[in-house]
């Protein structure tokens, strides 16, 4: 056991002398490794980052939500017929009001219309590009709305249709520089002048299309004063939070029988109306993420040849430059099996090595994604655990020959060698 100890140990030395000995030779043979196992960690590491934030996003936007209106986010089987789904009339109060009392396992029901690109002002200072969210009572319930400063609309407010709104984050620094109070100030939107109550958190956008940073939250039917809500090319959207009274599938039955009955569609006849959920999104993201990991796997597999023919020439050129030794440690009784057992570690040693630079530039590349690109990466040690253990083997395959071409070595020609 001792003796086994000593071989591991030395020849772990040795891979580390061959390695400063011949650094550039080195270094290149192991670039194949370094880039397949940063291309595979790297991955793995960015599509579970991705599915952490999603199913994040998912649970805080509740699973139980579902998004009524025109437009289905995918298609309906077949082609997606556009040209149809135009034609379908609007959501509005009269959907609203149908859901609200013919569903009564539903937690709450909303109206959002989404109100194109505004332009706010607030005396000389002036933001475009901002996006307006008309709603009705609940919504902010629904999408879980956090206030960083003064309160959120009353349902007086809501109801009523007054110049009352709440803003986000950047409208918020975009127009009161200097972290003045917005709250009791006015800004104006459409000729029209309304009073900031709230100021939101700062949250981001969401997987429901909803960027509240750069939006504002006003009444459904103060927007309902201002432009036609359910023209041509406007769609509110009914939200509907099913609850836990029963499952999203029952609820989703009754609310599609409540709005069949209000618009009189007829048994046998298509809906007139997209009825989406957020786990249509996670599994079309699914299907994309499985692409994305074969793609990573296959370059770096690729990557890991390359890098498994470097190894393996590292080892026949040491097998060569060594063969005298190898005769002389022969010559006084070293068996074949130490032989071959000290230059295959030498190999996985050298394969870990690569394997662990690989690791680095993807700790280096989660760092850039979490503080430079705002996207937050979540490490795994298992990924890293599968890094060192696929390099351990590589360094096997690419170590075994050139161990075993040396431990069958004969002793005396070894020695005459030159």
């Amino acid at each position: 056991m001792n003796n086994f100890g000593q071989i591991i140990l030395t020849s772990i030395i040795q891979a580390f002398h061959e390695l400063r000995a011949n650094k550039l030779r080195t270094f290149l043979s192991l670039l194949g490794i370094t880039i397949g196992i940063f291309c595979i960690i790297a991955v793995f590491t960015v599509l579970d980052s991705m599915k952490g934030n999603i199913r994040t996003q998912v649970s805080s936007l509740g699973s139980d939500v579902l998004y009524i209106g025109r437009w289905p986010w995918m298609d309906e089987g077949g082609e997606y017929k556009w040209w149809e789904f135009l034609r379908r009339p609007s959501m509005g109060p009269a959907e609203l009001k149908a859901v609200e009392r013919d569903v009564k396992t539903i937690e709450f029901a909303t109206l959002s219309y989404r109100d194109g690109r505004l332009s706010l002002k607030h005396n000389d200072l002036e933001i475009s590009g901002v996006t307006g969210y008309a709603v009705t009572n609940f919504f902010d319930k629904i999408q879980n709305i956090e206030i960083e400063d003064g309160r959120y609309l009353s349902l007086s407010e809501i109801d009523g249709g007054t110049n009352s709104v709440v803003i986000g984050s950047e409208v918020y620094e975009a127009l009161f520089p200097g972290k003045t109070s917005a709250i009791g100030k006015k800004i104006t939107f459409r000729g029209r002048s309304f009073n900031v109550v709230g100021v939101m958190q700062k949250v981001g956008q969401n997987m429901a299309g909803f960027n509240f940073d750069n939006g504002i939250i006003y009444s459904y039917y103060a927007a309902a004063g201002m432009v036609d809500v359910k023209s041509y090319n406007n769609d509110p959207t009914l939200i509907v939070k099913t609850g836990n009274a029963v499952s999203v599938e029952d609820a989703k039955l009754e609310v599609e029988g409540a709005l069949r009955r209000i618009r009189k569609v007829r048994p046998g006849e298509k809906n007139n109306f997209a009825i989406n959920q957020l786990s249509q999104i996670t599994e079309r993201l699914n299907v994309m993420f499985g692409t994305i990991n074969l793609i990573g796997g296959v370059i770096g597999f690729f990557s890991l040849l390359v890098g498994t023919f470097g190894v393996a020439n590292i080892m026949f050129v040491t097998v060569k430059e060594r063969t005298k030794m190898i005769g002389l440690k022969k010559g006084v009784g070293a068996r074949s099996g130490s032989i071959l057992l000290e230059f295959l570690v030498e190999a996985v040693t050298l394969s870990v090595l690569g394997g662990l630079f690989g690791i680095v530039f993807v700790i280096i590349l989660a760092l850039i994604l979490t503080y430079a690109a705002d996207f937050p990466v979540t490490l795994s040690l298992t990924n890293f655990i599968t890094g060192i253990t696929i390099s351990a083997i590589v360094g096997i395959l690419a170590g075994f020959i050139p161990a075993r071409s040396a431990s069958k070595l004969d002793p005396v020609a070894a020695i005459r060698s030159h």
